[in-house]
């Protein structure tokens, strides 16, 4: 019995460095959940090292490259400042409640100090680089919830860098389907920039 006890207890702690590891490769966050959120650049906060050409495939198919990257999951994002706002969106013509941090507020908690612009990323490929005024501007949030519920990959989610195109004016003035160019849902990746 005391050798079975012994081996139960080795092969309990080989597998939890071996899940360790495989979370330090995957990208996990130090809260342990999945990376939802990377944030590369002009930061100076890192929790996760290179890109690594065989277990990044979406981020290599991207052409993404970087040493070292900041990664949020879930319960971190969840951690930061929530806004909510309330913009009618263009897939059902409707108002619905979205919410999480600014943009900014993310940007900060990977040490960006300053920024010229970032670059957003999603998981279809879409990528859009908007201006450190027009961040400002718009109160860009990464919205995590939709009517109070995390929302779903393959749907909007589960992140949304998104606005409330409805408070601005010179949105507000576009027909519906052209307020959300600068808001990519799927949201996966920023890269932050000083130029």
């Amino acid at each position: 019995m005391k050798k079975r006890a012994f081996l139960h207890t080795t092969a309990a702690g080989a597998v939890s460095l071996l899940s360790a590891s495989a979370h330090a490769q995957a990208g996990t966050t130090h809260s342990g959940g999945p990376a939802l959120l990377t944030v590369t650049g002009d930061i100076t906060k890192f929790n996760r090292g290179p890109l690594n050409p065989a277990l990044d495939q979406l981020m290599v198919k991207h052409k993404l490259s970087f040493n070292r990257a900041y990664t949020l999951d879930f319960s971190a994002l969840d951690r930061l400042p929530r806004q909510t706002i309330s913009p009618t969106i263009e897939y059902d013509e409707k108002t619905h409640r979205l919410s999480g941090p600014t943009i900014e507020d993310v940007i900060k908690s990977a040490g960006a100090t300053a920024t010229a612009s970032v670059l957003l990323r999603a998981i279809d490929g879409y990528a859009v680089r908007v201006d450190e005024s027009d961040l400002r501007k718009y109160r860009f949030i990464i919205a995590s919830r939709l009517d109070g519920e995390p929302m779903a990959l393959g749907g909007l989610g589960p992140l949304w860098a998104v606005y409330d195109a409805d408070r601005f004016p010179d949105m507000a003035a576009r027909p519906l389907n052209q307020r959300f160019g600068l808001c990519p849902w799927g949201i996966y990746h920023i890269h932050v920039s000083l130029q």
